[in-house]
């Protein structure tokens, strides 16, 4: 594949390496201040998931807080130990900060995109719901743009099911054999059994999986994060001055200053939540909810979990300690983390971190196969084809974990998300104005006095939407009734 590596490095400069970024942060912008700044108008709603203020209780259907867990395990991952770790090293401290601002930006970004998904997601004979970029295209746009969501979907499969799957498999086994001095071997049998189990218990093993999962890893490392800002509780002002100082030039830690601040800050910021890439809302469209935008909601909170609290967890930790050396270079990455974390609370920590990175890593395993599941699904209706993927899903994973050299096959995967993120975000840009009649409608009942709006399709029967989709409907129940 060698004779490929020209073609994707370039689709890479072209994307990652040129212009995505700048339109990332541009378009968040544009759908923050047109939308009146909707994700921090909804900020206290965000909070109703994780109370148990569900909108369904049955056990059938894929609710609103599974489906949170379900991408708040595919946002965080190795992005947030080691991600955070590279940008601190290259960007300064002020790297931080950007990253800040990116989610916050990026938190309404994944509201409209997640919107869109539940509003033109289609009921499965199963009665699942499938959606995501690939049908909003279709539904929304027209048959006329089928194109351009095949295209999107074979991206999906390639960077997120296949791509990232084989490095997720190397970043488990590397850290069992570097802390644990675990054969590869091993890690890769015992990953590739559990990863086979899930998968083929399709969305619903893996959203109840996920339930458990993602409040485990979440809720400890954040434990551990805490542990450690007490005990340098004194030296947190100075860390969170010097964030502040290197992201506007006040004191530059690294070459670059201000400029390598904001660059990586941007950049890691938005691999890490994933804001605008249109992976998460295949995962948002599975879930029974009462109206689009309170999945967008739920989805917008995601993107704070992910970037403002587990990434900043990192941050403290790294920041508080006396590994790091600003401008020096040295260690780097997931090594720089744990390196931290063992100065704070002793050696015990490096092993913590590597049951954290399991779970982290497993999540995101579960996350991207059923993106793939799904843009497969898109294409094609052959049950057989579903077994394909699953059986190439856990040899990729095994692959990834006993072979580490071999996951550099797999360097597509940037440029596939590159260009995945280009046709998403053209089509969040051409359906802005339908999402916002949404989200007025949604404003419109909370004014009305409505505690949990419902969507009506026949309201915006101009719109290719499933009215089986929306079983609370006026109009559903009135042909339940007659």
């Amino acid at each position: 594949m060698s004779f490929l590596d020209p073609i994707f490095n370039l689709i890479n400069d072209l994307t990652w390496g040129w212009a995505l970024i700048p339109i990332l942060v541009i378009f968040g912008l544009f759908f923050t201040s047109a939308s009146g700044f909707v994700q921090f108008r909804f900020f206290k709603r965000m909070f109703g998931v994780l109370t148990g203020n569900s909108e369904t209780s049955d056990p059938t259907k894929i609710s609103a807080r599974e489906a949170l867990f379900v991408s708040v395990g595919g946002r965080v991952g190795g992005g947030n130990i080691a991600g955070v770790a590279v940008a601190i090293t290259a960007g300064g401290p002020g790297a931080v900060f950007w990253m800040w601002m990116i989610a916050l930006v990026g938190m309404c970004t994944a509201l409209i995109e997640a919107t869109l998904a539940q509003l033109y997601k289609r009921t499965t004979p199963e009665g699942d719901y499938r959606g995501g970029p690939a049908r909003t295209i279709i539904h929304g746009l027209g048959e006329n743009y089928r194109w351009l969501a095949i295209i999107y979907a074979v991206c999906l499969i390639a960077s997120f099911a296949i791509g990232f799957n084989a490095f997720q498999g190397n970043t488990v086994a590397g850290a069992a054999l570097d802390s644990l001095s675990i054969p590869r071997i091993y890690t890769g049998a015992v990953l590739a059994i559990a990863t086979g189990f899930i998968i083929y218990g399709g969305i619903h093993r893996i959203a109840k999986t996920a339930d458990v999962v993602i409040p485990i890893m979440a809720i400890g490392y954040i434990a551990m994060a805490l542990i450690v800002i007490v005990i340098n509780i004194t030296g947190l002002p100075a860390v969170i001055w010097d964030i502040v100082a290197n992201a506007f030039g006040f004191r530059e830690a690294v070459s670059g200053g201000i400029g390598a601040a904001i660059a990586q800050g941007l950049r890691r910021g938005l691999f890490s939540n994933e804001a605008g890439l249109g992976s998460a809302p295949n995962v948002a469209a599975t879930a029974y909810v009462k109206h689009p935008v309170s999945q967008g909601i739920t989805q917008s909170f995601s993107v704070f979990i992910d970037t403002i609290i587990i990434c900043s967890c990192t941050a403290f930790v790294i920041l508080l300690g006396d590994v790091y050396q600003p401008g020096v270079e040295g260690i780097d990455g997931v090594a720089l983390t744990q390196q931290s974390m063992v100065s704070h609370v002793g050696s015990w920590a490096a092993y913590f971190l590597t049951f954290a990175i399991l779970l982290f890593s497993f999540s995101s395993i579960m996350y991207n196969y059923y993106l793939g599941e799904n843009a497969l699904t898109f294409m094609t209706s052959n049950p057989m084809a579903l077994h394909v993927l699953r059986i190439a899903i856990v040899g990729i994973v095994f692959l990834g974990a006993v072979a580490p050299g071999a996951t550099s096959i797999f360097s597509f995967s940037d440029p596939m998300m590159g260009i995945l993120a280009v046709v998403n975000l053209l089509a969040l840009m051409m359906l802005f104005p339908v999402a916002m009649r949404i989200i007025t409608d949604f404003r419109q009942q909370l004014a009305a006095g409505v505690a949990k709006p419902v969507f009506d399709p026949k309201k915006f029967s101009d719109l290719d939407t499933d009215h089986t989709a929306w079983p609370d409907a006026p109009q559903v129940e009135a042909q339940k009734s007659s």
